[in-house]
């Protein structure tokens, strides 16, 4: 996710020396000035906090964080030591940025953020703006000179708390916050003033307590350590679990959790947060391929509830960012030598990077990327060949539909395909259909990553709101299906599984197509035509022979 973290690093140096810590051998990491001096293992601290590292040590501009080990996740964890490791990690913070964790007067605030060994995209939990009271929002209303942002802020740690760390349902929230959005006609909550936010907050707070029993700790450490157990907790839900099994990923050992400064994407016009892949992980085309908000903190745009923008905005706005955002990533790709998907932020015009890893691709995309990583020079063709471990060449198509038609609907492409299904709304219909033999069709208001067993399920995927770069459209083309996002023209009946697309209605198991590269939807059953990409698959059957040959 990208999470969203602190203006702590432009703070100048401390006067006092800050001593680099040794490799990290033991529980904790630290990474960022005066921090653990050698590469972290992503066996031991999570891939996450393995990449920060590496990303500070390039030279980009990462904010601090310190990282407890995947020993932690599994099993009885003793309280008092998770405690001490805290109070070490929390202190590390307070010296590099020039904040107190708690204080009235220079606040900070962190995410705690999760990590295993391999990527997950979503599947485990994140909570924002840890650290946020009725005490601190004031130090950081001073310290910032913005009111909305602190109001901001703490209402988003509730919400998160509320929905995370107490597993409390999201749906009367979401209910007080439209109400709330209605009542002051400020068309979305980023229309809600200062002290609208303050009144939500307070909703929020009332709504856990008298409605479900939750008091939302008021002190910042109690805060951090409920929040550091749900984010090892989140490693046994439902939807990592199906995860790992889907994707063969039963041998990792745990999640590592990475406690890092926040920094604040929501902090104005001049902030925002966003994804960006050095390559377009559906097509393999070259050229930054990226999703942002504006005014907005990472949650937003990975968990596909609100639809971004892309690339051409931040330049508009601010090119110089802009620019600074192609050169890391392109610096990143070159550094790793394969196709990065990379989270950041940036607050008040300044550019902060969150998060790297090599992205997640389509089978097309995965054969394209290799034949030009090695066409580059960037790869050998032994190398190129590793990188489609497990893509099945044999079985590799692109598709497209016979004749012509009229689309009722159109949205954003995220995974390319041409498929034909029956509808489904939900986790259920989609198992039924799909047991009867007949292909399916998601149809989702968005699709969060608890959908995992339906994305599997699916043969392809329409939303009505979300972007290409949000957690649930990364996993569409992880599994390779068709993807269509942020279609305006669907609207789902909440209350039975209908719903209108532009001018006709849809019932579960009608048939609709998707073309996930053109972003196109129709009515009905449609022929497909399929090709192979001969030219790059003759490429790679070169290399094959010359590995054959011992070359």
């Amino acid at each position: 996710m990208p999470a969203t973290q602190n203006t702590a690093l432009a703070s100048p140096a401390l006067a006092s020396p800050i001593l680099a810590v040794p490799a990290a051998q033991g529980p904790i990491a630290f990474i960022g000035r005066g921090g653990t001096s050698a590469p972290l293992d992503p066996a031991d601290f999570g891939s996450k906090a393995a990449q920060l590292w590496r990303m500070q040590a390039l030279g980009l501009n990462v904010p601090p964080a310190f990282a407890l080990s995947t020993a932690f996740c599994g099993g009885e964890r003793a309280p008092k030591r998770v405690e001490r490791l805290l109070e070490e990690g929390i202190q590390y913070l307070e010296r590099v940025t020039g904040r107190g964790f708690g204080d009235r007067r220079r606040p900070l605030l962190v995410s705690v953020r999760s990590g295993a060994a391999q990527s997950m995209p979503g599947m485990l939990e994140t909570v924002l703006d840890v650290g946020s009271t009725a005490e601190t929002v004031r130090g950081l209303m001073r310290l910032t000179g913005n009111p909305r942002l602190a109001m901001d802020c703490r209402r988003r740690f509730i919400e998160a708390y509320c929905e995370v760390v107490a597993g409390l349902p999201r749906a009367p929230f979401e209910a007080a916050l439209r109400d709330l959005v209605a009542a002051e006609q400020a068309g979305s909550d980023r229309g809600l003033d200062p002290e609208a936010l303050e009144r939500l907050a307070q909703t929020y707070l009332d709504l856990a307590r008298d409605s479900f029993g939750c008091i939302v700790p008021a002190e910042p450490a109690t805060q951090l350590a409920e929040a550091v157990e749900a984010v090892f907790r989140s490693w046994a839900a439902p939807k990592a679990q199906d995860y790992r099994r889907i994707n063969h990923l039963e041998h990792l050992a745990g999640t590592a959790v990475t406690v890092q400064a926040m920094v604040f994407g929501n902090a104005g016009a001049r902030s925002g947060s966003g994804v960006a892949f050095s390559r377009n992980p559906a097509t393999g085309a070259p050229g930054l391929y990226a999703d942002l908000l504006f005014e907005a903190q990472g949650e937003d745009v990975v968990s596909g509830r609100r639809q971004p923008v892309g690339l051409k905005r931040l330049a508009a706005a601010q090119p110089g960012l802009a620019d600074e955002l192609k050169a890391g990533v392109a610096a990143l790709e070159r550094h790793y030598r394969d196709v990065q998907d990379v989270e950041f932020t940036f607050e008040e015009g300044r550019l902060f990077f969150l998060q790297t890893r090599a992205a997640k691709r389509t089978p097309r995309a995965a054969l394209r990327i290799a034949v030009d990583l090695v066409a580059e020079g960037l790869r050998s063709p032994g190398e190129g060949l590793a990188l489609l471990n497990g893509v099945d060449l044999d079985a590799l198509v692109t598709s497209r539909f016979a004749g012509a038609a009229e689309p009722v609907a159109a949205g954003v492409p995220a995974s390319p395909g041409t498929v034909s299904g029956r509808a489904a709304f939900d986790v259920d219909a989609a198992r039924r259909l799909a047991e009867a033999g007949d292909p399916v069709i998601l149809l989702r208001p968005d699709v969060a990553t608890d959908d995992i067993a339906g994305l599997a399920l699916a043969a392809g995927i329409l939303t009505s709101v979300g972007g290409r770069t949000a957690h649930a459209a990364v996993v569409a083309r992880q599994l390779g299906r068709a993807c269509v996002v942020g279609c305006g023209a669907l609207a789902i009946d909440p209350a039975q599984p209908r719903a209108r697309l532009g001018g006709a209605e849809v019932g579960e198991g009608d048939w609709l197509s998707l073309d996930g590269e053109a972003g196109l939807v129709f009515l009905g059953r449609r022929e497909v035509i399929s090709a192979r990409p001969e030219a790059e698959l003759a490429v790679v059957a070169g290399w094959q022979a010359v590995a054959a040959e011992g070359g």
